[in-house]
């Protein structure tokens, strides 16, 4: 057994070890049920409304939407806050001194995230069945899109989450990130058709992973009729497979590189350091 092996296998346990502690946790229980409900209650409001130019619910067209943006909250900020949280504790720090034990607490990370990624997705799809009307995941083309819509998704937006962790060394700066993200999110379709927007907005939102994480969700779970409002009245399952590609390969080949520098700036000085800083700015 090498010890890449043991490195992965170690990551796999950890990584279920730290989502079940998340079940038993209040504050991340909530973490979960919250933004789950305010969807639910979003979509009922908005079930009257209708997709512009059909006779479609506007809150069953939500529903797909809600995940894909679950998929890359998951991947861009529920990953790089944990970087962020456990730089500044010593996680990380134990981690690097440990052979391959990088590799162990990717994995663990990449495992965890996943797995409370689906969780949540979780509790909005099986309410979110019996809340709305007109979805269409019957078929078995339905779920192989939806499947690996998921596993794509996941693989673009996690190692950009990475990225985004190792650029801060604090946990006190990562509301600098949710700004910029917030304001993606709302020009990525999720609440209303891409196609309504204005052109230049339309360029911005098809530019990142959020909007395609969007469109495939929605192709796998909504009448094939319903493409007729996006842009180019298709679902571009090429165009969405390409860019979420083309994002998940920039990440992976980006993503280890930034990483093996920010581990190998680490020392107990440094951690020592940002705990000073923590414990003065808690004192005043």
């Amino acid at each position: 057994m090498t010890v890449p092996v043991v490195a992965v296998r170690a990551g796999l346990t950890r990584g279920r070890i730290e989502f079940r502690n998340t079940l038993t946790s209040f504050q991340d229980i909530w973490s979960y049920l919250f933004p789950a409900v305010g969807v639910l209650v979003a979509m009922f409001f908005t079930s009257g409304a209708h997709v512009p130019g059909t006779t479609f619910s506007l809150g069953s067209s939500m529903l797909p939407s809600v995940l894909g943006m679950n998929i890359a909250f998951a991947g861009l900020m529920n990953l790089s806050q944990q970087l962020v949280v456990e730089r500044e504790d010593g996680t990380l720090l134990r981690a690097k001194a440990i052979p391959d034990g990088m590799i162990g607490y990717l994995v663990g990370k990449v495992t965890q995230v996943s797995a409370m990624a689906l969780l949540a997705s979780g509790l909005v799809v099986v309410p979110g069945v019996f809340l709305v009307h007109g979805l269409a995941l019957t078929g078995v083309g339905s779920w192989l899109t939806l499947v690996w819509v998921v596993v794509l998704g996941l693989l673009a937006t996690m190692p950009l989450g990475a990225v985004i962790g190792s650029m801060f060394s604090t946990p006190r700066n990562m509301g600098l990130v949710m700004l910029p993200i917030m304001a993606l999110t709302a020009t990525s379709g999720i609440f209303y058709p891409l196609s309504q927007f204005p052109a230049w907005l339309q360029w911005v939102g098809q530019v990142f992973p959020m909007y395609w994480l969007g469109l495939g969700m929605r192709s796998a779970l909504l009448p094939g009729a319903l493409s007729a409002v996006e842009i180019g009245g298709s679902w571009r399952h090429l165009a969405t497979l390409g860019v979420l590609g083309g994002w998940a390969v920039a990440g992976m080949v980006v993503a280890p590189v930034v990483l093996r520098r920010m581990a190998r700036r680490e020392s107990g000085s440094s951690v020592a350091a940002r705990r000073e800083r923590a414990m003065r700015q808690v004192v005043r």
